[in-house]
């Protein structure tokens, strides 16, 4: 995995899928509130008027020169729960992202499992 640090320098690249296809550009990463290491990162689909965050898993990405490869086939990250791009997730709707993963969903009551970074 990659440090944090280094990815925020990497908003606005392109986020690539398993294949190297382009779904969108990298806009922000999420952290997992119980080891504060990067779990999800937002991805800006659509068009300039359009435009959504989509969320996708962080678990197997790698870098290159120029982008965030991922490891999801295109079609599943776009059609991934997502928020406006001025937005916000909100805890409710967390476990649906996990869900569209098939990723378990473990938080407790009261309890959040992501955070923006």
């Amino acid at each position: 995995m990659f440090e944090i640090e280094d990815i925020r320098e990497w908003r606005g690249h392109d986020v690539v899928d398993d294949e190297g296809g382009k779904i969108g550009e990298l806009e922000a990463i999420y952290v997992d509130t119980r080891t504060d290491q990067p779990s999800f990162a937002t991805v800006k689909v659509g068009v300039l008027s359009r435009s959504r965050l989509v969320f996708v898993p962080l678990t197997g990405a790698t870098v290159g020169p120029g982008y965030l490869k991922v490891a999801h086939p295109k079609k599943l990250v776009k059609n991934a729960p997502s928020i406006e791009t001025d937005g916000e997730l909100i805890a409710a709707d967390e476990a649906a992202v996990f869900s569209h993963y098939d990723l378990t969903y473990d938080a407790g009551e009261n309890e959040r499992l992501m955070a923006r970074r």
